[in-house]
């Protein structure tokens, strides 16, 4: 996720436009603060709505946690999770080796 100030909106529009067409969410700010969030137009957002393609977005770019995804898209954490399955978004993110030193705990 990018941010942007708008004065950035001035003379980088077009890595603004980029990045949503690559499917990636931008931040504007003004003196510091959140003004608005550049959301990619897609599927998710025609099918879903904002709410729930910005808590998508937000969560598989691992900038919030499933739980604040979910209250962001107004789901409760059982819908929520069955969206990400039909978006294809995995829930569970194992850190590199994670799954492996498990194994061998467990083993």
């Amino acid at each position: 996720m990018q941010t942007f100030s708008v004065r950035d909106l001035r003379d980088r529009t077009t890595e603004v436009v980029r990045e949503a067409q690559s499917g990636k969410l931008s931040v504007v700010t003004k003196h510091g603060q959140p003004v608005f969030v550049a959301v990619p137009f897609d599927e998710t957002l025609l099918r879903e709505g904002v709410a729930v393609a910005l808590a998508v977005k937000l969560f598989d770019d691992e900038a919030i946690s499933l739980g604040k995804a979910a209250q962001l898209a107004g789901m409760s954490l059982s819908d929520f999770t069955d969206t990400l399955g039909r978006l294809g978004i995995p829930v569970a993110r194992p850190i590199s080796g994670e799954l492996e030193q498990e194994l061998e705990t467990f083993g």
